[in-house]
């Protein structure tokens, strides 16, 4: 029976002669595999491939989780073990591989940050301040993607036409093509609204009439050429407003969550906020979520049970 060295010897000369890897690859990979071999005593002893458990292979990677190692670090080496297995698999030296049915590390989807209610204040105080050609559609913008909760293009794609009174004919909601082009009606708060209506009777209004003649997009949000402002620019009018808050962090997308959590920390029922989100799943609207885990359970259990 051969050597766990000379089992490594083998599988790196393969990766150098047949796979043509960089030097930095073959050393990453003997690196992974010998450590493994290391932990089990069999680098320099006989090494029996199918006596490898898949416990054992789990508490490799456990132990390098306790050592501190990255997620992405930790992927890599068992990326490198799998490499390994199938070579072995491949030249008749094993008949099992116990690194096909261990998984990889949970991805933890980094969150963005969310604005507490001291800093949306600020945020807002700072967006009444008039700053560039058009403050009125800057402040609709910023106060639209807080109060509805919109994504940034979303915004981008509203037409005047979207803009429609709310059940009853009270308040005022928006016509929302959200992910996959589906049609939501998303209601607007009463501070985005009344900043709407005046953009609309006043600075939109004065550019079409300045324009005259010249084409006009039909989008809401105009640019000074009378062209629909899109994604970046509006993300520059977020990004320019909470730059003189001092909140240099602040994206549109931050705006969304703080709008979501906001609601979840204010009771609202995880169901209405997917709804409010145009989530397709409950699971995604958990995101949004900064409040304390029993809260979020609780008012996750609710929603599961249709409570």
């Amino acid at each position: 029976m051969r050597t766990g060295g000379e089992l490594l010897a083998r599988f790196v000369e393969h990766l150098r002669v047949e796979r043509n890897l960089s030097a930095h690859s073959l050393r990453a990979y003997a690196a992974d595999v010998r450590e493994l071999l290391e932990r089990q005593g069999a680098l320099e002893a006989p090494f029996d491939p199918d006596a490898l458990e898949r416990g054992a292979v789990r508490a490799f990677l456990a132990g390098l989780k306790a050592r501190g190692l990255a997620r992405s670090s930790i992927e890599r080496r068992l990326a490198g073990l799998r490499t390994f297995y199938r070579f072995l698999r491949a030249e008749g030296l094993c008949r099992g591989d116990p690194t096909r049915q261990v998984r990889s590390p949970p991805r933890r989807r980094p969150l963005p940050r969310f604005l507490r209610r001291d800093e949306v204040e600020r945020l807002l105080e700072a967006v009444q301040v008039p700053a560039g050609p058009a403050p009125v559609r800057d402040r609709a913008v910023v106060e639209l993607l807080y109060g509805a909760g919109l994504r940034v293009a979303e915004v981008a794609g509203l037409d005047p036409g979207d803009l429609v009174p709310g059940d009853g004919g009270d308040g005022l909601c928006v016509r929302v093509r959200g992910k996959g082009r589906k049609e939501r009606l998303a209601p607007v708060g009463r501070r985005a609204a009344a900043t709407l209506e005046a953009y609309l009777a006043g600075e939109r209004a004065a550019l079409v009439r300045e324009l005259g003649a010249r084409p006009v997009s039909s989008a809401l949000f105009l640019s000074r050429r009378g062209g629909r402002l899109g994604v970046r620019g509006l993300s520059r009018v977020v990004v320019a407003a909470a730059r003189r808050a001092g909140l240099t962090w602040v994206t549109p997308h931050t705006l969304r969550h703080t709008f979501a959590t906001h609601l979840l920390e204010n009771g609202a029922d995880l169901r209405a906020i997917q709804e409010l989100l145009g989530h397709s799943s409950l699971a995604t609207t958990q995101v949004y979520a900064h409040v304390s885990a029993a809260h979020l359970m609780a008012v996750y259990a609710r929603a599961t049970r249709g409570g």
